[in-house]
Parts: structure tokens; C-alpha cells; sequence
């Protein structure tokens, strides 16, 4: 948990970008994601010095080699150490003739982040915008994986627009309660094939740190786990950058973060290579078949994105695998052939475990859409037997533009540090929704229709050509009305016409 102190180093480092001109956000946060990286090379290289010191050793793992670049400078110029103490206007000068082409320069060595980084340019126009941001940085604590991290994760909430494609942020919480539903493992071979922040990956990879901790002691799953679990894809060059980096800051040595536009080239060398997939792809709009990759159009003739990307997973996942992902709800109830033969694929063909309706505001203020969390385990020879459906209507955060916390920072999130009252629970159904998929194949398949989990028959559902909308199969509960029998209502009502005539008779006597 970020400190108030720490909170406003980084507000300050943001409003230093926005008062030096710099005022698209993702810009900013591409160049902070530059700088942390410098910052980190040092910090590589000082460990390494420090290791060679005492064991009395040659330095070999050199991230700075000896001598002068290319332009004369001292390597030792380029060290983030080093140039902090400089000059506005020399510093400016080194980091944009020197730093930035060794920086582009490091693509050969293997590591994803440095590949990321061959295309990376300078772009904070002075050198005391320069000079500020590098003295806030340096003065924010990056030594602690966790606090790293979590300051990397306020730094992405800071993106508050929508990028181009469809992008936008997936509500953190809403990415912890899949992490949890899916459960990872050591052994588990995790891909989002629309990654952007990496937001799933890292919050896999935190999952594993603390439900699997042992892994760690284990040198064939430590190098699996930061070389062979994660895996991501994207096709803007800033987000696979700034992916990149939000794995590095939690700790992920190598992981796999490269181009690909996931559903315009196909997939022959990533069929059936994942056990989980986590992912909330853009869905914007229709793609032209030319532009789609073949092997999806085999899966599902269609032009709308959102189809093909479900596609794509049952194309990535190898049997056995499971996904945890977000659709919108056009999804569950659309009519088309295209739509309705998807839902009987995973119904019939696949295994169908859950649907998950989120509240209409969860994606607020980046989008109001209506959108569900789809769970399924691919086996290519079925398997649905009972869906398990929960209705969500409060995810721990007001459901307007501001998004604003309804409880504690204690009671929030999928796993609450305190327990939930029923009136909590009103406010945040998350970790609700974790207990009551547990026993999804248990309890929860007694309970009526009219609760807010409840299990449907496949049959039931193929009789609704296949309709997966929680609203298709939830029953309302009608509040009984005492009424009184109808002998002594008629008996009354005779009553009433009795009194209506005596006094109409009254009243033409009057009138006499």
C-alpha cells in the first residue's frame, strides 16, 4: 500500500510533465517508463560491482561497458548516478545524445525490455523539466519489489483516457477476482493476447508470489516463472513498452511481451500453447476478412472483433486450458448466426463454467458498455453440464464517472482484509462472487433462480438458442398480497351498492 508521501512525489512528478508542456498522458508515462529504465540499469550494474567487490571477483555482467561511445562520452557519463548530478542544460544534453542511442542500441542482448526499448525517443523538450523530473524520481523508494510495483500501478491510474483501438484500463479489482477465479499454478502457461499495461500478468505473477510462495525454492519453477509462464501481445509499440515495464517492476526477469496483432496474423506457432488465458481485448467494431487471420475465419465466419477474439482463445488454448475473459453483452444475446453458433461451441463443444454479469458502470469513466465475465475450459468434446451464472450490481466502487471507493480500503477488492457485513456485501459483491464459485458444483446448484447465484441446465440453455444473458434464466421474486376471499368482497361490494342507492335517494329528496 502506497504511503500519502509517496502518492504526492508521484502527483508531483505529473504535474511536472503537465506544466512542462508534456500534457498527453500516455506520453508522460512513456517517458517516466524510459527513465525508470535507466534508473534500473544502474541499479543493475551497481549490484553486479557489489558482487564483484566481495566475492573479489572481475566484473563480467557489464550493463555499461568501459571505455567512450561512439560519440567520445564515458559510459560511466550514461549511469543514471552519474548524470543526476549534472547540469540542467549538460544532463538534457547526455540523455538525449547519448543515453537514448545506448539505450536503443541494447536490443541484441535478449531481454524483452531492452527489445522494447530499440525504437525509444527522448521527447521532454527542456532541460529543467528534465532536470525536475529526474530530482522527484530519484527521490522515490525502488528498492522494495512491492512498493515498485504499486507505484508503477498509481502511475498507470493515472491514465485517464482512452487510448486509440479500444484501449482502456481494466479496473484492478475486476483483474484480481479473475486471477482468483482461474486460480494460477506454477505449472500454468498464462497468455493475454491483448496485454497493453500487463495489468492479468502481473497480477498472475502476484498471485503465485503469495498462494505458491515455494515455487521460489525450486530452480525449475523459479525459471519457469520468470521465463516461461507469461506471456503477452499487443500492437502498439508504448503499451509493450510500458507492459514491459510494469513486469519488471513486480519482478518478472524475461517474460514474453512482443508485437503481434492477435487476430490479423495467424497463429500457427502459439496453437494450443497456453493453459490460461486472462484478457479484456478492445472491442472495436469489425475487421475486413483480408485484414483476419485465416485460422480464426475457420473457427467463426465473422467480421465483429469481439467474436474473433473468443476465437482466438479457443485457438491459443491447449486442451484442458481454461479462460477467464471480458465480453460485452451483445455476446450473450446476440442474434446473429455468427453469434449463436460461438455460444453452442462453447455450450456443446467446449465447457461452458460460468458467466459473470458485471455492473453496467464498472468501466466508467473509459466506457459505460455493458460487459460480462466469460469462464470456459476448452476440451474439444464438450462437457457443460451446469452454468454457473452470478449477477453482480456492486463491485466496492460508485458506478458514475468518479468511481469513487463505497468502504475501506480493508473491505475492498476480491480478498478483504476484514469481513463483510450483509450491508458491506451490498456494496461490493466481489468476494461473494470468489466463495460462491467454489462450490459451483455443490450448493450453489440448489439454490432457486431467484437468488443472485444460481446454476442452469444445458438443455435449458440450448432451448434458448443458446442465450447466455443472466436475464434469460433469473426468476423475480413477487411479494405475496393478502387478499381477502372473493365471497366477501362480492358481499361487500353488494353492501357498497346498497349504500350508493339509499343515498342517491336522500339526495333527489333534498333536491324536492
Amino acid at each position: 500500500m502506497l504511503t500519502g508521501e509517496i502518492r504526492s512525489q508521484i502527483d508531483a512528478i505529473w504535474n511536472t510533465f503537465w506544466s512542462g508542456g508534456i500534457a498527453n498522458p500516455l506520453e508522460v508515462m512513456e517517458q517516466i517508463t524510459y527513465l525508470l529504465f535507466i534508473r534500473r540499469l544502474d541499479d543493475a550494474q551497481m549490484l553486479e560491482e557489489a558482487k564483484a567487490r566481495i566475492l573479489g571477483q572481475v566484473l563480467h555482467n557489464r550493463i555499461y561497458p568501459a571505455g567512450k561511445d561512439v560519440k567520445g562520452r564515458n559510459y560511466e557519463d550514461l549511469r543514471w548516478s552519474r548524470f543526476k548530478n549534472f547540469s540542467p542544460a549538460e544532463m538534457h544534453k547526455v540523455v538525449d545524445e547519448h543515453v537514448f542511442p545506448f539505450l536503443r542500441s541494447m536490443g541484441g542482448d535478449g531481454s524483452t525490455y531492452s527489445h522494447h526499448m530499440k525504437d525509444a525517443r527522448f521527447t521532454i523538450p527542456t532541460p529543467s523539466l528534465l532536470a525536475k523530473v529526474v530530482d522527484l524520481l530519484d527521490h522515490v523508494p525502488m528498492e522494495d519489489r512491492d512498493t515498485k510495483g504499486d507505484i508503477y500501478e498509481y502511475m498507470l491510474g493515472k491514465i485517464a483516457s482512452a487510448g486509440q483501438n479500444g484501449q482502456f484500463r481494466t479496473p484492478r479489482h475486476i483483474i484480481q477476482l479473475m486471477v482468483g477465479l482461474t486460480a494460477p499454478t506454477p505449472k500454468d502457461v498464462i497468455c493475454d493476447p491483448a496485454s497493453g499495461t500487463c495489468g492479468f500478468l502481473v497480477a498472475a505473477g502476484n498471485y503465485l508470489r503469495e498462494q505458491h510462495a515455494e515455487l521460489f525454492n525450486n530452480h525449475i519453477d523459479r525459471e519457469h516463472f520468470h521465463n516461461g509462464i507469461f506471456h503477452g501481445y499487443d500492437f502498439d509499440n508504448t503499451m509493450l513498452r510500458i507492459g514491459s515495464m510494469n513486469m519488471a517492476l513486480h519482478g518478472v526477469e524475461n517474460p514474453d511481451i512482443r508485437y503481434k496483432d492477435s487476430l490479423a496474423q495467424d497463429h500457427a506457432g502459439d496453437e494450443e500453447k497456453y493453459s490460461l488465458i486472462l484478457a479484456n481485448p478492445p472491442f472495436a467494431g469489425s475487421l475486413d476478412f483480408e485484414n483476419t487471420a485465416k485460422d480464426l475465419l475457420s473457427i467463426v465466419k465473422t467480421k465483429k472483433t469481439e467474436l474473433l477474439f473468443l476465437a482466438l482463445f479457443l485457438r491459443l488454448l491447449k486442451p484442458g486450458g481454461r479462460a477467464a475473459v471480458i465480453v460485452p453483452d451483445g455476446v450473450l444475446f446476440g442474434s446473429s448466426k455468427a453469434h449463436k453458433e460461438l455460444r453452442r461451441m462453447l455450450v456443446e463443444d467446449q465447457k461452458l463454467d460460468g458467466v459473470i454479469s458485471l455492473p453496467s458502470g464498472a468501466f466508467k469513466p473509459y466506457a459505460g458498455v455493458s460487459t460480462a465475465i466469460l469462464l470456459f475450459t476448452k476440451t474439444n468434446s464438450g462437457g457443460t453440464d451446469k452454468v454457473w451464472f452470478y449477477d453482480m450490481v456492486a463491485d466496492g466502487w460508485s458506478l458514475d464517472d468518479r468511481r469513487q471507493p463505497l468502504l475501506d480500503s480493508d473491505m475492498l477488492g476480491p480478498c478483504p482484509v476484514q469481513a463483510l457485513s450483509e450491508a458491506d456485501h451490498a456494496k461490493n459483491n466481489l468476494p461473494d462472487v470468489l466463495t460462491r464459485w467454489k462450490h459451483r458444483d455443490g450448493s450453489e446448484r440448489n439454490r432457486p433462480r431467484t437468488a443472485q447465484s444460481f446454476c442452469v441446465p444445458r438443455a435449458d440453455i440450448a432451448a434458448q438458442s443458446y442465450d447466455l444473458s443472466i436475464n434469460r434464466y433469473k426468476e423475480v421474486v413477487h411479494e405475496a398480497v393478502d387478499h381477502e376471499p372473493p365471497l366477501e368482497i362480492i358481499s361487500r361490494l353488494k353492501q357498497l351498492e346498497v349504500e350508493i342507492q339509499a343515498g342517491m335517494a336522500d339526495l333527489e329528496g333534498m333536491l324536492r
